[in-house]
């Protein structure tokens, strides 16, 4: 069944990777979508795309979830044409370096912290009072296997994806006695840009990253999270770890 179509699912980082795969999820079920990103002309290439091919309302706003008052402009103006979302992904996240603690780059730590952790709380704080006034929702985090398990030269970016777990679990507390659902998708190995961007730009690099093995890919990410999303209002999933076939731990992976 398919509970999601006519509904707004607000998606950001929406300009690639996993966002991108969840708004084209979301559009293909008949859900009107809100893309949240940096990446302007991504966007609106995105968002014209699904219009055209699936009949959708898009709204879309070049937004960085770091800073504060463009957060607080993009929900402003959202709320006020098209109400609260349905459903938030709060997808919008990097791993920037690669270094042991003492070798660490404080403009990467700033970059991942200012991101995956006060970025998804400035997205969550602006949405959710209206949500909770509206009498429905589900907020649906982004995390990782590495908010579970550490791993070398995963400190910081660790770090704060156990602080994405912390959150995901004190939202839902947080909830009690609305009708409201707090979810987390916790990916392990998925091939988008995320490593590029992790080693600076380094193609290679990265690429090597997912060498004799099937990663996930962002739509195998988007399909879990419409499943949960789709669910019917009594149920909720708190947690799902999702790993392709090879990976059985944040480190170990069955190379061929």
């Amino acid at each position: 069944m398919n509970r999601m179509e006519g509904k707004l699912a607000l998606i950001t980082g929406a300009s690639a990777g996993i966002g991108e795969a969840c708004a084209r999820r979301f559009a293909a079920e008949g859900a009107d979508v809100a893309l949240w990103a940096r990446r302007a002309e991504r966007l609106e290439a995105l968002a014209e795309e699904l219009t055209r091919e699936h009949g959708v309302t898009v709204h879309r706003d070049r937004v960085d979830v770091r800073h504060r008052e463009e957060v607080r402009s993009a929900a402003a103006a959202l709320l006020d044409r098209a109400g609260p979302p349905h459903v938030l992904v709060n997808n919008a996240g990097l791993a920037s370096g690669f270094d042991r603690v003492q070798d660490g780059d404080f403009e990467d730590w700033d970059r991942m912290i200012d991101t995956n952790v006060k970025g998804l709380l400035n997205v969550t704080r602006l949405l959710l009072p209206a949500m909770i006034a509206a009498g429905r929702g589900h907020v649906i985090n982004i995390g990782s296997t590495a908010g579970h398990q550490v791993y070398p030269k995963g400190n910081v970016y660790s770090a704060t994806k156990f602080a994405v777990t912390a959150l995901t679990e004190a939202m839902n507390l947080d909830m009690a006695g609305t009708p409201l659902r707090v979810s987390s998708v916790d990916p392990g190995f998925v091939e988008t840009e995320f490593s590029e961007v992790r080693f600076h730009g380094d193609r290679e690099r990265a690429a090597g990253v997912y060498e004799g093995f099937q990663p996930l890919s962002g739509d195998d990410v988007a399909d879990a999270v419409f499943y949960v999303a789709n669910l019917p209002a009594h149920a909720n999933v708190l947690r799902m770890i999702l790993l392709p076939s090879a990976q059985r731990s944040v480190s170990v992976v069955d190379r061929r």
